[in-house]
């Protein structure tokens, strides 16, 4: 019994030590976000659709359903520059009004990447399994506090 402990400890410790190194800002090491994902936030029904790594970017539309009606859209890429990956999005309103300028994007500069997680700043990727992820996004409030919002989505 003593030798099935030790095992099961090391293969533990084995598997948290993979999931937590640090692998290359490169698009394939977060290709696992590729997919079709429905989930809740706001009070409402969430929508993000990831594209597979493809002409150094991925790119992503996001939807917010309150009420039966659209309440915003964005669109979101992540893409390849200078040695790192960076995301950035634009949103719309219902009716595709912009909320950022014409030539503005709200950009998450990359932090790290690991097996299970793509943490840029203000935003985390987290794969809990093949087909359910986490998306935490950091979100600044009226009085400039940062609340931590959770996307939890399953793969649809």
């Amino acid at each position: 019994m003593k030798y099935i402990v030790i095992l099961y400890f090391a293969f533990t410790l084995t598997t948290v030590a993979q999931n937590d190194l640090q692998l290359e800002p490169k698009l394939e090491n977060c290709a696992w976000i590729a997919g079709n994902w429905k989930g809740e936030a706001f009070g409402g029904q969430t929508e993000e659709n990831w594209s597979e790594p493809s002409g150094g970017s991925m790119m992503a539309t996001f939807k917010l359903i309150n009420d039966d009606k659209v309440s915003f859209y964005e669109i979101e890429i992540i893409r390849e520059v200078e040695n790192t990956l960076v995301l950035q999005l634009k949103h719309f309103d219902s009716d595709l009004k912009g909320w950022e300028t014409k030539n503005e994007t709200v950009d998450f500069p990359l932090k790290e990447i690991t097996a299970t997680k793509v943490i840029f700043e203000g935003m985390t990727f987290e794969k809990i399994s093949h087909n359910e992820m986490n998306v935490f996004v950091d979100i600044e409030n009226e009085e400039g506090d940062i609340q931590i919002v959770t996307f939890n989505y399953k793969k649809k």
